[in-house]
């Protein structure tokens, strides 16, 4: 094992791996009067595990979940809609075709913090009573089962719930529906004449021809977007929606352990990354199998 990894590393990979060495080495022995830091991982750990009065899960814990409702109702927003966009851009109607572009355009020109607020703060405000969501969003009673629980976190925070999924998923789909744009374009004309001339539907000749095609060039770019929706989920915090970056801002400010819960927060969003990248890596060498 250890000689089929060695045999993979290059002369840069050597010379990159002894750089990383020195860093870590000369930190290690640098005067502990350059770099003082009293270090405080078991009250860390303690804090962050400690339950609340209620006898709830912890603090921190709260945010992690949160943060994973963001991302799963985010992603799949931003799935459906960026396939749409996708699709907008290479519809036969010029309306369908100037809208989708428009919209593409301009999420991807306008930095990702302005677009929050200016959708939380106006375009929020009036979104929830234009579609009558008071009720639902605002006024609930508060009653909800387990299921609802663990899908959607405490009643009285959905609408900030929906707020960052739509923030998030709204930025991220105007991404998607390039990369979908893009992987349609890969397909040959002669793909779609050749399903048209066999008397396919439109939705047949997707599905079962086109869709296939598509899917396996996308995945990696697709990939790649799913984990930074993942990462810029953190700019929700910025408008007071409870997620992991949220929680650690407030137990790092109020503990004064501000190395060591940064270093908790990014190993949560590393696991989180990590794992997602191994599973689209799975996908996209299953389907490559195939």
């Amino acid at each position: 094992m250890q000689q089929s990894i060695s045999l993979k590393l290059n002369r840069l990979d050597w010379i990159l791996l002894a750089i990383i060495a020195s860093v870590v080495f000369w930190l290690f022995t640098k005067e502990s009067g350059t770099l003082a830091y009293h270090w405080q991982w078991s009250r860390t750990f303690d804090l962050l595990f400690t339950r609340k009065p209620d006898g709830s899960l912890p603090y921190f814990f709260d945010g992690v979940f949160s943060t994973l409702r963001l991302t799963f109702w985010g992603m799949l927003f931003a799935l459906l809609f960026g396939v749409l966009l996708g699709l907008g851009r290479r519809s036969s109607l010029a309306i369908i075709r100037s809208l989708s572009n428009s919209y593409i355009q301009l999420i991807r020109n306008i930095p990702p913090l302005v677009f929050i607020f200016i959708f939380y703060f106006f375009i929020a405000n009036q979104l929830v009573p234009l579609l009558g969501l008071e009720s639902l969003l605002r006024d609930h009673n508060g009653n909800i089962n387990a299921l609802q629980s663990f899908l959607f976190g405490s009643a009285n925070l959905w609408e900030n719930l929906a707020s960052g999924v739509l923030c998030i998923g709204m930025i991220s789909a105007a991404y998607i529906g390039e990369v979908v744009r893009s992987g349609l374009d890969t397909i040959p004309r002669g793909q779609h004449e050749a399903a048209k001339s066999l008397g396919l539907s439109t939705w047949h000749r997707y599905r079962y021809i086109i869709a296939p095609q598509v899917f396996k060039v996308i995945t990696p770019p697709l990939a790649g977007q799913c984990i930074s929706l993942v990462k810029d989920s953190s700019i929700i915090s910025l408008i007071s929606i409870q997620e992991l970056t949220f929680v650690g801002t407030e137990i790092a400010n109020s503990s004064g352990m501000i190395f060591e819960i940064w270093i908790v927060v990014a190993f949560c969003y590393f696991i989180l990354c990590f794992t997602l990248s191994r599973l689209f890596a799975y996908w996209e060498r299953d389907n490559t199998a195939v």
